[in-house]
Formats: C-alpha cells, sequence, structure tokens
C-alpha cells in the first residue's frame, strides 16, 4: 500500500505540469550516451511516447557523430575536424547521409512504433524541411591566428519549413528529424544536430528544448558538483563565456539555447541523458534537473 501511495503521490505531483504543457511543443535533441547505451535508450524512447499520449508534442531531433565515425574508420576513410565540425567530403556526406538517415533515424522510429508510439522519420530533404547554406570552417594557426577554411559539405541552417512538422503532429505522429540539410542545387549538408533542434523549435513556436548530454549541465567549478548552474539567464552567457565557466563543446550547446530563446523558445534545458528518465524529471518534477537556460 506504501508504494502505492507514494506513485499516487508522483502522479499529483505531475499533474500542474501536465495541464501546463499539455498541447505545447517540446523538441529534443537526441545525443551523446543516450544513444549508444540500451537501457538509457528505452528510457528516452518511453519518456517521448508518455509526453504524446498525455497531450505534449514531443519532436526528436538526434546526432550520430560516433556512429558516422565508426563507419567511416571501417570504411577506412580519414576523419578531420576543424573546430569542431567534420571537413566533409563529397564521399563522407555519402556516409554521414546514409548513416544518419538511412541508419540511426529509422532505428529510433522503429524503437518507438515498437513501444507503442507513432513516429515518422524525416531528415532535412522532406519537403525542404531544412534549407541550407554552406558553412566555412574557422582555424587557427600556432601564432593564434584565424582564417577561414572551406570544410566541403557542412551547413548552416537558413531556413527551416515547420509545415512538414505540424501535418506530422497534427496527424498523431512524432517527428524524428535527421539533420541532414539541402542547398539550392539539391546537395546534402552535414549540420550540427545542436543548431538543428534550436531552429526547429524556434520555427515550431516550442514551449521548451531539451538537449540531452553527457553532463550534468553547466557547472561555475566542474571539478565541485555543489556548484551546479541551475538557472542561466542570457545576460549571463557571455561573461560566463569570457571567464571559461563556459568553454569547448558546452559553448554550441548554449550559443543554441541562447538563439532558440532569442526567436521565441521559452525554456531551454542542457540535461544529463545518462540520468534514466532525465527528461521527465525535468519536465514533471518540481525540483528539475541539470541547466535551464532563460530570457
Amino acid at each position: 500500500m506504501k508504494d502505492a501511495v507514494e506513485k499516487a503521490g508522483i502522479l499529483i505531483e505531475a499533474l500542474p505540469y501536465i495541464k501546463k504543457f499539455y498541447g505545447k511543443t517540446v523538441v529534443i535533441k537526441y545525443g551523446g550516451h543516450a544513444m549508444v547505451n540500451d537501457d538509457l535508450k528505452q528510457a528516452v524512447i518511453n519518456d517521448v511516447i508518455l509526453m504524446k499520449l498525455i497531450g505534449i508534442n514531443p519532436v526528436i531531433v538526434h546526432g550520430g557523430g560516433p556512429e558516422i565515425t565508426e563507419m567511416l574508420n571501417r570504411l577506412n576513410i580519414p576523419s578531420q575536424f576543424v573546430a569542431g565540425c567534420r571537413v566533409t567530403d563529397p564521399a563522407t556526406m555519402e556516409i554521414v547521409e546514409m548513416v544518419l538517415v538511412g541508419k540511426i533515424n529509422k532505428e529510433i522510429v522503429a524503437l518507438i512504433n515498437r513501444n507503442g508510439g507513432k513516429a515518422v522519420g524525416l531528415s532535412g530533404k522532406d519537403a525542404n524541411l531544412i534549407q541550407a547554406v554552406k558553412k566555412m570552417g574557422k582555424s587557427v594557426d600556432s601564432e593564434g591566428n584565424h582564417s577561414m577554411q572551406d570544410i566541403g559539405f557542412v551547413g548552416d541552417v537558413k531556413k527551416i519549413n515547420p509545415e512538414i512538422l505540424q501535418t506530422v503532429i497534427n496527424q498523431g505522429y512524432i517527428p524524428v528529424v535527421a539533420p541532414v540539410g539541402v542547398g539550392e542545387e539539391g546537395e546534402s549538408y552535414n549540420i550540427n544536430a545542436d543548431y538543428v533542434a534550436g531552429e526547429v523549435a524556434a520555427a515550431l513556436n516550442a514551449d521548451k528544448m531539451i538537449l540531452l548530454t553527457d553532463v550534468e549541465g553547466i557547472f561555475e567549478d566542474y571539478s565541485d558538483k555543489t556548484t551546479l548552474i541551475s538557472e542561466l539567464k542570457l545576460a549571463q552567457v557571455e561573461q560566463k563565456i569570457a571567464s571559461g565557466t563556459i568553454s569547448g563543446g558546452m559553448i554550441p550547446k548554449v550559443e543554441c539555447c541562447v538563439q532558440a530563446i532569442e526567436k521565441g523558445v521559452n525554456s531551454t534545458h542542457i540535461l544529463d541523458g545518462r540520468i534514466p528518465h532525465s527528461i521527465l524529471l525535468e519536465i514533471f518534477t518540481d525540483k528539475g534537473i541539470g541547466t535551464m537556460v532563460v530570457k
């Protein structure tokens, strides 16, 4: 009986949040360890299906960098990076598209469908969902001089066409988006999934954007786990980057959050995807987890 009462208490705690987010859109950037570990993968899928069943509209945008690297290694195609961007020649782009669209995207869709949800997989080429422009890489030499470098078929988002996403959502499906954009000549572009998630969230007027990562959030001091920053305001971001509190791979994630908020998304969240059901803990509990970036 005690366990049953505790479960009822959890449901009651979640009730105001269910009311608050009913009918709202939540964009989830799915990546990191949660895409690799089977138990975590199952937890994420269950969270997304539950959200849909109680009236929230989840949209998944997924990455796939490690899987792309693994496939390139198997084919003896070397990987090269400039300022964190994968140099993407035509042969590499072919593999990127094959892995992201043909493999990872369909695996996520199949897993959702197998667990009682309804999902549809999309890439940026479907209905011109992600219109892209070529991105140049910023390289720095040993003396600290900056220069621009051609890094191939790496893109930035020019425009999101939300119509296909809204159609899929309205028909009761969960959209699963691969971050492959399309150029003016129909060419494919490899785009950072964080930025795609931010632009998709803005185009859909999403209430929330969630970035699943392999860290607990942003810390004032990463060696001291008691210094987690639970809420970060836009006005604080530049100072935190300048001081080094936000550095490395966290910078593009925070920049993505900033851009999404500036374009109308209410709140953005950097969560530890290694924690089972981290999405539900953030959305449906009083305390929440991770770092929330707000206006």
